[in-house]
């Protein structure tokens, strides 16, 4: 299964409804909180290239974007494959 990480802030709506999505595929995620540690929200908009909004959602370290973009891959059925799930 492929590595997931969420940067995100506790009363984001959107980076609830991720971590949701996420759930509901059985996928762990590392939950990197940029309110905790303020360091990890510089460390968040330099991978992100330059977005300072949350969720910014990474796959196997590749940026994927925020909660709508991980919707619309799986909308689009691309994100069980990125994802590394294998549905019969």
């Amino acid at each position: 299964m492929a590595r997931v990480e969420v940067y995100s802030t506790l009363f984001c709506p959107y980076c609830a409804r991720a971590k949701g999505l996420l759930e509901k595929k059985g996928v762990d995620y590392v939950n990197i909180d940029v309110i905790a540690d303020t360091s990890k929200r510089d460390e968040m908009v330099e991978r992100s290239g330059g977005r300072q909004s949350v969720p910014q959602i990474f796959i196997d370290g590749d940026h994927i974007g925020g909660y709508d973009d991980l919707a619309d891959l799986d909308r689009a059925g691309k994100l069980d494959a990125k994802l590394g799930i294998s549905r019969p």
